[in-house]
């Protein structure tokens, strides 16, 4: 049986492009298809999470005329970060990486972003906070995740017109849209996933950028948990990559999104021009208020909604959206 290439969204500036993946060991998790009913949803997801990667496998970058060679990493990631010589233009655009088993060459492709020239980058968490995932009820939350397919997870009212808005936002020309960045807890694992949801519910093409690889059945019940500081490092890079741009940040108060994005305004507080914090619970927590208080004497526009109306609305007000 052949390995398996993995090729996530990439991205790129006007001097960098840097596009990633993953090499797998033959298995049966990569026909996962998202239809499954009860158990069966279940025994499909508990697969992605027994999945093996291959390291230092060689991996090979058609970039122009050029072939670069890498090897994955000790979890079976690789990742190019190569100077770009020359105009790349605008928008998505595809990539190709290939791999060698047998003598026998296997190929795939996927997709980079370079933004437009433009005002607006937006970056959102994924879980509670367009994701229905009721984070903080741990044993819901598996439930869920385990016995209900792709198909029958929720999104929140008016989320889609908003990012929607958001993605065209000062845009004349329809086809140009800002960038999106979807970074989020949750692990690679869950990549095909996350693809497969966003586009059922029309939300904007974004990089996704997730969580180490985890390749034991015992990591599944840890899934989204622990350290989140990986959150914080890929956010701050993003501003760092395209710094100028200004950002919108979407998150939840579920677990420590408000904590993260005031570090990032602090850090940034030129660039962050609106946080919105989805309140996940019956009521608005008082930890959250202050720091969205403190976010607006750094003048920054906050929003603490319950319903992603209040979201629009305010979007509408501050004049990010039309």
């Amino acid at each position: 049986m052949k390995p398996i290439l993995k090729l996530y969204r990439g991205y790129a500036n006007d001097q960098e492009l840097i596009v990633m993946g993953h090499i797998f060991k033959p298995s049966t998790a990569n026909d996962y298809d998202f239809q499954k009913k009860n158990f069966k949803n279940a025994t499909s997801v508990l697969k992605l999470f027994q999945i093996k990667t291959i390291p230092n496998y060689d991996v090979y970058l058609k970039h122009g005329d050029r072939q670069i060679h890498t090897k994955t990493l000790d979890d079976g990631f690789f990742k190019f970060c190569i100077p770009l010589k020359q105009e790349t233009g605008f928008g998505w655009m595809d990539y190709e990486v290939s791999i060698t088993h047998k003598s026998e060459t296997i190929t795939s492709s996927a997709s980079f972003i370079r933004p437009h020239e433009g005002n607006l980058g937006i970056i959102s968490d994924i879980d509670d906070t367009f994701l229905i995932s009721h984070t903080k009820n741990f044993f819901k939350k598996l439930y869920i995740l385990l016995f209900r397919n792709v198909n029958d997870r929720k999104i929140f009212d008016d989320v889609v017109p908003h990012y929607q808005a958001l993605s065209s936002a000062g845009r004349n020309n329809k086809n140009e849209k800002n960038a999106f960045f979807y970074i989020s807890s949750s692990e690679w694992n869950l990549y095909r996933f996350i693809i497969q949801f966003t586009k059922i519910h029309e939300l904007p093409r974004a990089v996704i950028l997730l969580k180490d690889i985890k390749t034991g059945i015992s990591d599944f019940f840890m899934s989204g948990r622990g350290n989140h500081d990986h959150k914080f490092d890929k956010i701050k890079h993003v501003l760092e990559f395209y710094p100028n741009l200004k950002y919108v940040l979407l998150g939840d108060d579920s677990q420590h999104d408000p904590i993260l994005y005031e570090r990032i305004c602090k850090i940034f507080p030129v660039t962050v021009k609106a946080v919105y914090i989805r309140q996940t619970g019956k009521h608005k927590k008082e930890a959250t208020e202050a720091i969205m208080k403190n976010l607006e004497n750094l003048e920054v526009s906050v929003c603490y909604f319950k319903h992603s109306s209040e979201a629009i609305e305010h979007s509408k007000k501050i004049g990010i959206i039309a």
